[in-house]
């Protein structure tokens, strides 16, 4: 008793599924090993406390701006709190933060862990609300005579750096 299939067009198949199947798996395995360091994963503080991120790897922390928690240090350095609902992590920034950066918003920094609750960022991104108009935008919709001023950003929330 033979494995076999009887007929040659199913026996043929089956040798070219033999000889494909294991360069496919090499291929994704290379292909796998070659991502392994590439791969950066989203956390938010909670997150990172939770999966025990590890350290002096490069991840991305996402989270709100804790209000009142950013201090500007000298030489440019930017020390502040990003949250989410259960934690807090300190995030520390050499560096130009973006415009849309301001207390209460959301950001996104990529970087390293450098200690149980310290992350030191190489880049800041900030995120905005649904109702962030560009400038520009404004100004040519303002030009062309459609301008509602409801659909702008809110007066209240003024970039980090800026005099409320």
């Amino acid at each position: 008793m033979t494995l076999l299939p009887k007929s040659m067009k199913a026996r043929r198949r089956l040798m070219i599924f033999l000889i494909a199947a294991p360069i496919l798996m090499a291929g994704v395995a290379l292909a796998l090993f070659a991502m392994k360091d590439q791969v950066v994963y989203f956390y938010t503080p909670a997150q990172a406390y939770e999966a025990k991120a590890e350290w002096h790897r490069t991840m991305r922390l996402g989270g709100l701006v804790k209000a009142g928690s950013v201090v500007k240090g000298p030489g440019g350095e930017v020390t502040f709190v990003v949250r989410d609902q259960k934690a807090e992590m300190t995030v520390r920034f050499k560096g130009d933060l973006p415009d849309l950066f301001r207390e209460g918003q959301g950001v996104v920094c990529e970087g390293q862990r450098v200690s149980a609750d310290v992350f030191e960022a190489k880049t800041v991104l900030a995120k905005h609300d649904e109702t962030y108009m560009p400038k520009e935008v404004v100004k040519a919709i303002k030009e062309q005579g459609e301008w509602r001023p409801e659909s702008a950003a809110k007066p209240d929330s003024k970039p980090f750096g800026e005099a409320k």
